[in-house]
């Protein structure tokens, strides 16, 4: 039966991939990349770079076309699950028409496989509508949470207290109850402005090349965030950046 691993490497350094992700890209035959266009090149040619150095000669590299989706929906989950259906069928295609019985391949996933990324829920899907069998093996990496916190040499949480992780759509809709500590993935909306007096651990593109960090009370570096998110943004033509918010303890 064909197989597949999903592969976590890493936050953007190429030193973050595991031993176990090295061995598994070695012993794939097939590798699946997903363009996302020429504003996002640089994600493609990090995973190239990976393969060139860890695959096996005989290697093949398939490509298909990331379906474009609306960022600002008035219907968010409606339309994150179409373009996920969308996704699917470009892979679905890509794997019954290049992976042959008995042979293993790969989807290089960014971070982590578990966090923020959509790729587990697609094979799924893909496996239910039984047009193609295949296994699949997870393998975990680098977050950029795991690398945010390295980077600002910071603990996620504090002593028996829990750590939310979220997204600035939700924070934008208040602070979640019960928690100090807040991940936020992906914050179009900049929602932290609206929290002036915690603290803040920010990072974009965190361990690349174009790595961006700041941290400080909100009050006091939010306006000089803004101002680094949105000329980054300009030049690159897209941006990763996560941070985490804390409220501070109390006097």
């Amino acid at each position: 039966m064909r197989k597949i691993c999903v592969v976590g490497i890493g936050a953007g350094d190429p030193d973050h991939l595991t031993l176990q992700a090295a061995k598994a890209i070695g012993r794939t035959h097939v590798f699946f990349l997903l363009d996302k266009g020429e504003a996002k090149a640089s994600l493609i040619e990090l995973r190239e770079g990976l393969i060139r150095h860890y695959g096996h000669p005989r290697k093949r590299i398939v490509e298909g076309r990331d379906p474009d989706r609306d960022r600002t929906p008035a219907d968010y989950t409606g339309t994150v699950a179409d373009w996920r259906h969308r996704r699917s069928l470009v892979l679905e295609e890509l794997i019954t028409e290049h992976l042959k019985d008995d042979e293993i391949g790969s989807i290089l996933v960014w971070g982590d496989p578990s966090l923020y990324d959509s790729t587990i829920a697609i094979l799924e899907e893909i496996l239910e509508r039984g047009a193609v069998e295949f296994e699949y093996e997870v393998i975990p990496g680098i977050s950029s949470v795991s690398a945010l916190a390295a980077k600002h040499r910071i603990g996620l949480n504090r002593v028996g207290r829990p750590v939310q992780i979220t997204t600035g759509r939700r924070l934008a809709e208040g602070w979640p109850e019960g928690v100090d500590d807040v991940v936020v993935m992906l914050d179009a909306q900049q929602a932290f402005t609206a929290h002036p007096d915690a603290d803040i651990y920010w990072g974009a593109y965190v361990s690349t090349a174009d790595e961006l960090l700041d941290a400080g009370r909100v009050s006091e570096v939010a306006e000089r965030i803004v101002e680094t998110r949105t000329e980054a943004r300009e030049r690159h033509g897209w941006i990763m950046d996560t941070y985490l918010l804390r409220r501070p303890d109390p006097e």
